[in-house]
């Protein structure tokens, strides 16, 4: 290498060692650098964080609480160890300085404490507050404190906190011992010690040791204890003292306040004063400025007493005690200066003395410097006088909800041109729509006149008013359809944040888009039941950001929702168009509004299936009802964890519901109702962490059992599971103790009721109707005291009504119809009231969201802000009834169903008379006892059920005559005694009697009068009567008349009974149960001639065997036909003929004929002392010759008439003869020549086979088909 390269190398080595060294230091400066940042930025981290010790003791205030057991211990969830930054746990309980991190305010209330039951009490531990040197605020309130532990109450944790400013300690139980370690607290300005125990026997000290402490309180809260006037002199230490509420405690006025010179506000409201010293020593007091009496109970000459109040600025005296008395004196007239409350007070009356004002004797035309005057609730009547424009310095009026009358255009609200605020809403007013009246009031901003009447304005009004309206509400002001149309003022309003129109006619008017595009500030819009109209709707051309209420439901608007209506309403919060005629489906951008929260589009015709992307997961309320929408039960929607009311129901969802699925916990209301549902009921839908009010899968196809996890849901009120396909009994083991409207009817239920509704001690309505429930109705029955609705219509319930029913007061329906109910009509049921109520008809909701789009300082300086309009879920259910009334079912339900009150025992087996006590039911509106067995006379003192209107006593064997009072029921619309065996007149055809044709009185033989048939003139014997088919020259019936007419009549009839017994499953239970007693009868009298039985059987054949029974007129409590009896063949092999029930099966225990089957069964057959009918019978005359089976016609014991059959069979026909006991069922002959024996037959020359018939004359003799009052009129059988 030369020399010269070498001088060159060294050189660039140099170099790139000099590089090299320079890049490694850049490489450990931006190491340093970087760790510097690093530890800056953990630094930074630690700083923002609150204090250890803060956090251990929010930790261990967290853990205080979970070992007390605090119900609301699990508020406090978010407290996190492994968090260390405490300053973002919960906003709402700890706000720590934005500076230094320290804890400043700590809001405790209503952790150990449960609204619906009693919790422990609690005892504080201050230590645990010690660490928070800087707190500023504490709020203990609703905590069921009762004092501290020892030495570790409130003196240790005052000497601890010296930056206190605020303590809330109220709605606790501390008692006098606390005030003096409160007195520790030398920083504080406001002390809540409302709702605790201090009591009138108060150590007067103790106020006196807080107020020498406390120097710097200003605020002082004692109300709602039991402080009297005693304290009211150790009060004066509080020296500092600029406001003091005294509320609800027992003060009665008789000592002053004094000392207080700093006082500004005194809250005294529900105070009961009896003297006047209290209010006379408030003119000692220099600078107060607001007393509010309101709720009290003053002396007349008060306002003559309260002393020369000169710094007086508001005096609220609403809903007082006293007022038609009052004597003003002048110089109160000048004492208010700002705000005069006399709201609710039933002052009743407005004078006009002059050019004053008189309203309930106080003088107010010169009032002059009254900037607020409240007179709203106080029954005022007549007109604005005119001297009210004097008022120069008013800002605001409020006279609403009063009588008050007149055209509003001509009273001097003109002349008041301060007015920011007017309410006239709910009076009698005339308001010209143009408001013409109120052009020049330029700082008018608050106009509400809802409830009055909207009328056409005067041609020459102004056509521009002077003020800028933020508030407009003219709703239900339109009874009629107005032909002045829209109010066109509101054209020229641009500032317009709140407008309500509901309920007003303005028919045929387009829906007014221009509002939306005139105030762009607007925020809520009501304008239901307008009649709009629109197709579809319109909306404006540029967005409306502030928008966010919009209700325009039950209008007329058709076609689909925009799909452009998100980016016209970004900020929309509530959407109601329910009632319209929209179809389509939802828009699909409504899945990305994240401030969507109440969406109603029920009752259109909107049809599509719902996809997850149509709904947003924002939505607290989603009512879809009554559309079309169809496809799967969208179960998206049941995942929302914010959703709290879902109403899905009178659509076409289908399919199976998976049984696993469960709602969000967030759920308060379920509703898929009425749809094509089907599958066992899902058990996650009960789940016990479910907080639910209200469940109704009702009008599915849900099949299986109950899952008892529906009554155990802990806030569940209302499930309606009726007219599924639900099997098995009513759940057992269940606690629902919020359980109070049930609804199981129209499934399949079976067994009795079960004993865990004994616990449902607020149930309202239990309707088990139309099931198969058995049993009687249990003893522990008067443990559901509220219960208003009971029905148990259409099952199978038996025995007795226990007395214990009658204890159920407030017990207005009252349903127990076709069951097997037997015995006396208990008269105490005369002790239910049958009162109108609301909570039969009414469910009210746990929640409610207030609509508060509208910021509280919108009016400025007005310090009256209008209360929010709430938004209540719209809770549709309206709890219905199905009763039997007035010869109808009926369903009541709503507002109807408020004010009916019923009961129904009919299709029973009641017996005995009906109790004259139930004439006290004063209030009921109908009574069904039809269908029973009920005898006696019909209780006069039924003419006391003055508000009747259905009275049915049919089908019973009720006799006597119909009392005359009964015409004095003014409102009775049914009434209906037929087949009874009442006699007499009857009542005179007036008043609602003069409207009850002959089907009302029909089946009573006896009866005459209008309007049936039978003249009470005629006196004719009713054994002269002939028969009418019977012919007068002493012939015998026309066969062949007779034969067409049995046909006609025999096909009538069958087809009659089978409709009926296809319909109405109460009387085909009747009818078969006595078939099954006709089946013991005959098996009975087998057994007693078993010896004939084989002989018997080979002659005839039993295989189809069939009875009927035909009553003429009188068809007892089983209609037209009696019974009827046969075998089914492919049955079981006793069948139904002889060896089992109806259903096939063996029934061991036959009554046979015994005292069950006595001479009125079968017309003089005798009786069989045995009771089961088993054993001999004594009375040889069975059937007055032999056994009525044998075809022999002699079988056993002697013929009384020898001459009667002879000895030949049945079948010859020389056997015929007299009978001489025509009260007999008789024989079975085939031709009787003797008028006093059977009369005539249809003659068989095979004797058997064929039809053999009986008829008879007398009472069990002979006659016509229509019998005497007894009996029957012929027995066919076929053999």
């Amino acid at each position: 290498m030369h020399e010269e390269d070498k001088i060159v190398y060294k050189r660039q080595l140099a170099c790139f060692c000099i590089l090299s060294s320079r890049s490694v230091n850049m490489k450990m400066r931006q190491m340093w650098v970087w760790m510097l940042l690093m530890a800056l930025s953990f630094l930074n981290d630690r700083s923002h964080c609150c204090l250890d010790e803060e956090r251990i003791s929010l930790l261990e205030i967290k853990a205080w609480f979970n070992h007390a057991g605090a119900p609301g211990s699990k508020y406090l969830e978010g407290w996190d160890k492994e968090d260390f930054n405490c300053c973002n746990w919960d906003p709402h309980r700890v706000v720590c300085d934005n500076t230094t991190n320290r804890v400043i305010e700590l809001h405790l209330s209503f952790v150990n404490y449960d609204g619906l039951k009693a919790v422990e009490d609690l005892d504080l531990n201050a230590s645990l507050f010690l660490p928070f040197k800087e707190l500023e605020i504490l709020d203990l309130s609703y905590n069921q404190l009762v004092g501290g532990l020892k030495n570790q109450g409130f003196q240790v944790q005052a000497s601890g906190l010296r930056h206190l400013k605020e303590l809330y300690l109220g709605d606790n139980k501390l008692n006098d011992s606390v005030l003096s370690s409160l007195s520790g607290f030398s920083t504080l300005k406001y002390l809540d010690l409302s709702s605790n125990r201090f009591t009138r026997t108060i150590d007067l000290k103790g106020f006196q040791v807080l107020a020498s402490g406390l120097r710097n309180l200003k605020e002082l809260d004692l109300s709602d204890n039991k402080l009297n006037d005693n304290i009211l002199s150790s009060l004066s230490g509080f020296s500092t003292l600029k406001s003091l509420t005294l509320s609800s405690n027992m003060f009665t006025g008789s000592t002053g306040l004094n000392g207080l010179r700093k006082l500004e506000t005194l809250v005294m409201v529900w105070t009961d004063f009896k003297e006047s010293i209290l209010i006379e020593s408030l003119g000692a007091l220099p600078c107060l400025e607001e007393v509010y009496l309101d709720f009290s109970s003053l002396p007349a000459s008060f306002l003559r007493n309260i002393g020369p109040l000169s710094t007086l600025k508001v005096l609220s005296l609403s809903t007082l005690k006293v007022c038609s008395s009052w004597q003003m004196h002048g110089h109160v007239i000048e004492v208010v200066k700002r705000r005069l409350e006399l709201v609710n007070n039933r002052i009743n009356h407005v004078m006009h003395v002059g050019k004053y004002i008189m309203v309930g004797g106080l003088c107010w035309c010169e009032l002059k410097n009254l900037e607020q005057l409240h007179l709203s609730r106080n029954n005022l009547k007549g007109v604005l006088p005119p001297c009210l424009g004097n008022l120069s310095s008013l800002q605001v009026l409020d006279v609403s909800y009063n009588q008050l009358e007149g055209n509003i255009a001509f009273s001097h609200l003109s002349h008041l041109t301060q007015l920011e605020y007017l309410s006239l809403e709910n009076n009698h007013f005339q308001v010209p729509i143009s408001f013409g009246s109120f052009m020049n009031l330029s700082n008018l901003k608050f106009i509400a006149c809802d409830n009055n009447e909207l009328i056409a304005a005067p041609s020459f009004q102004l056509s521009a008013p002077k003020f800028q309206l933020l508030f407009f509400s003219a709703s239900s002001c339109t009874p009629k359809p107005l032909e002045a149309g829209f109010p066109n003022f509101l054209h020229s309003q641009h500032d317009l944040v709140f407008v309500d129109l509901s309920h007003n006619k303005f028919v045929g008017e387009p829906f007014p888009s221009w509002l939306f595009e005139n105030n762009r500030k607007l925020n809520r819009l009501y304008l239901r039941d307008t009649s709009f109209t629109g197709s579809p709707l319109q909306l404006p051309q540029h967005p409306t950001p502030n928008l966010q209420t919009i209700d325009m439901s039950s209008n007329s608007i058709h076609g689909q929702i925009a799909r452009n209506i998100c980016s016209i309403f970004p900020s929309l919060k509530n959407f109601l168009m329910a009632n319209n005629s929209l179809t389509g489906c939802i828009p699909p951008c409504f899945g990305n509004m994240s401030s969507l929260a109440y969406l109603d589009l029920s009752n259109n015709h909107m049809s599509c299936e719902l996809l997850e992307h149509n709904l947003p997961t924002s939505l607290w309320f989603l009512k879809l009802s009554n559309n079309n929408f169809k496809g799967r039960l969208p179960l998206f929607v049941l995942n929302m964890t914010h959703l709290r009311y879902l109403f899905l129901d009178g659509n076409k969802f289908a399919g199976q519901v998976s049984g696993t699925f469960s709602l969000a916990s967030s759920f308060l209301w379920f509703d898929i109702s009425n749809n094509l549902l089907s599958g066992m009921l899902p058990r996650g839908i009960g789940n016990s962490s479910i907080s639910s009010q209200g469940i109704d899968l009702s009008r599915n196809h849900f099949e299986g059992t109950i899952p008892i996890e529906y009554f155990n849901s802990s806030r569940l009120e209302f499930l309606d599971l009726s007219e599924n396909n639900l099997s098995g009994s009513l759940p057992f083991g269940f606690h629902a103790s919020h359980l109070r409207y049930v609804h199981l009817y129209r499934n399949q239920l079976s067994g009795p009721l079960a004993y865990d509704f004994y616990n449902l001690s607020s149930l309202v309505t239990l309707d088990l109707g139309d099931n198969n429930l058995t049993g009687p109705i249990p003893n522990w029955i008067d443990s559901l005291l509220e219960l208003s609705i009971f029905v148990l219509k259409s099952n199978q319930f038996n025995g007795k009504l226990p007395h214990q029913l009658c204890l159920l007061r407030k017990l207005s329906i009252l349903d127990l119809s076709e069951n097997n109910f037997s015995g006396l009509l208990p008269s105490c049921l005369s002790n239910l009231n049958f009162t109108a109520s609301d909570e039969k008809t009414r469910v009210n909701t746990f929640t409610v969201l207030e609509d508060d789009g509208i910021p509280t300082d919108i009016f400025g300086n007005v310090a009256f802000y209008p209360g929010s309009i709430s938004l209540s879920p719209e809770i549709s259910v309206k709890i219905s009834v199905e009763l039997r009334s007035k010869k109808n079912f009926y369903t009541y339900e709503g507002e109807i169903l408020r004010y009916m009150s019923a009961l129904d025992l009919s299709c029973n087996r009641f017996t005995g008379e009906i109790p004259t006590e139930w004439g006290n039911l004063s209030g009921i509106h109908s009574l069904n006892l039809s269908q029973n067995n009920l005898i006696g006379l019909i209780p006069p003192s039924f003419s006391n059920l003055k508000q009747i209107e259905s009275l049915d006593l049919s089908h019973n064997n009720l006799n006597g005559r119909i009392p005359e009072q009964l015409v004095e029921l003014t409102f009775l619309e049914v009434f209906n005694v037929s087949y009874n065996n009442l006699s007499g007149r009857t009542p005179e055809m007036k008043n609602q009697f003069a409207t009850f044709d002959e089907s009302s009185y029909k089946g009573n033989p006896l009866l005459c009068g209008p309007p049936l048939q039978n003249s009470c003139d005629k006196t004719e014997s009713p054994s002269a009567r002939v028969p009418n088919d019977f012919n007068g020259d002493g012939g015998f019936i026309d066969m062949d008349s007779f034969y067409a007419s049995f046909g006609v009549f025999y096909i009538t009839v069958v087809l009659t009974i089978a409709a009926v017994l296809c319909i109405n499953p109460n009387w085909r239970r009747r009818w078969f149960y006595f078939i099954e007693e006709c089946i013991d009868t005959c098996y009975c009298f087998l057994a007693i001639n078993f010896r004939k039985l084989s002989r018997f059987r080979s002659a005839f054949n039993f295989d189809n065997v069939m009875l009927f029974r035909f009553e003429g007129d009188r068809t007892a409590s089983y209609g037209v036909a009696g019974w009827v009896y046969g075998r089914t063949q492919g049955r079981e092999p006793k069948g139904i003929g002889l060896g089992g029930d109806l259903r096939g099966r063996a029934n061991p225990r036959w009554l046979g004929f015994g005292s069950e089957s006595g001479s009125k069964r079968f017309g003089g057959l005798g009786s069989c002392p045995d009771p089961r009918g088993l054993g001999p019978c004594p009375d040889l005359r069975w059937l007055g010759f032999g056994s009525w089976l044998d075809p022999r016609g002699l079988g056993i014991g002697p013929c009384p008439d020898l001459g009667g059959l002879g000895d030949g069979s049945i079948s010859e026909s020389k056997g015929v003869g007299s009978v001489s006991r025509p009260k007999l069922v008789g024989v079975w002959v085939l031709r009787c020549s003797d008028r006093r024996g059977l009369g005539p037959s249809v003659y068989e020359p095979k004797g058997v086979g064929g039809w053999v018939r009986v008829w008879t004359q007398r009472s069990w003799g002979c006659g016509p088909l229509v019998a005497g009052p007894k009996g029957s009129g012929s027995f066919r059988v076929r053999i």
